[in-house]
């Protein structure tokens, strides 16, 4: 959605159906949208979402940042055009509560993998036999990697999802926030067709099953599109909305 301009929205995990989804790993899979803008995104999640509700919120206040190791990763340009974008929410009213709070992000990003490619060789090992010239090259190799790790580690990623969720939610409490935000990619496309970039920057809302939002937030000197992502509590997408609505005029 960032690579493109437009708006992503990733539900909390199992908010929309799964029923009928080819799997990659059933424990992280989301079924998610692209659209033209936020309104958009908005009236496909009603019709999607088990048991919408209406809700209406205040603008919201205090907006989480992940700094220390999770913001490290984005690219210098990534990194430059966030804090920009940042500046233009501080300006607006919004306070900015920054956290090092995924310093062990490396070991997060390594349980999620290692559980996601096991999930995804116990569903897909039976097509290989016919038809493995059909996945890519990449696909091949997290099959293979997820072939080698033993149900403990499985077990150990699927654990690690609930408590980071909690760990979320928890410093949601302590600080008072309404939002968290973070760069959507590490930084603008990358050129060619070899990569569809690195996901770290979601990784950790993914593994943890919360809603997201990425919202067009300008470009970069090349032109490119850029992206705000925006994340919310578990199971309260409706409040993620309405408040990324007072968001959206004061992004770039």
């Amino acid at each position: 959605a960032a690579f493109c301009g437009v708006v992503g929205y990733k539900p909390s995990y199992d908010r929309i159906s799964r029923a009928g989804v080819l799997e990659l790993a059933a424990s992280f899979d989301h079924v998610g949208t692209f659209t033209r803008d936020l309104a958009g995104a908005e009236i496909v999640a009603r019709a999607l979402c088990l048991d919408w509700r209406e809700v209406r919120t205040a603008a919201p206040k205090r907006l989480g940042v992940l700094a220390g190791t999770y913001l490290s990763r984005a690219s210098d340009e990534g990194r430059a055009h966030f804090e920009a974008t940042l500046e233009r929410l501080a300006e607006a009213g919004f306070a900015l509560v920054r956290l090092e709070a995924l310093e062990d992000l490396e070991e997060v990003a390594a349980r999620h993998v290692d559980t996601m490619a096991a999930e995804a060789w116990t569903y897909h090992q039976r097509w290989l036999p016919r038809f493995r010239h059909l996945y890519h090259e990449k696909t091949l190799a997290l099959l293979d990697r997820g072939r080698s790790v033993p149900p403990e580690g499985v077990a150990r990623g699927r654990q690690s999802s609930f408590e980071l969720r909690q760990r979320f939610e928890g410093l949601m409490d302590r600080h008072g926030l309404d939002l968290w935000l973070s760069p959507a990619a590490r930084g603008p496309a990358p050129k060619g067709l070899e990569s569809t970039g690195d996901p770290i920057m979601n990784l950790p809302w993914s593994h943890a099953g919360l809603p997201t939002l990425a919202l067009p937030a300008g470009t970069v000197a090349s032109g490119l599109p850029m992206g705000l992502q925006v994340a919310g509590r578990f199971g309260q997408d409706e409040v993620l909305f309405a408040a990324s609505r007072h968001l959206e005029g004061s992004l770039p």
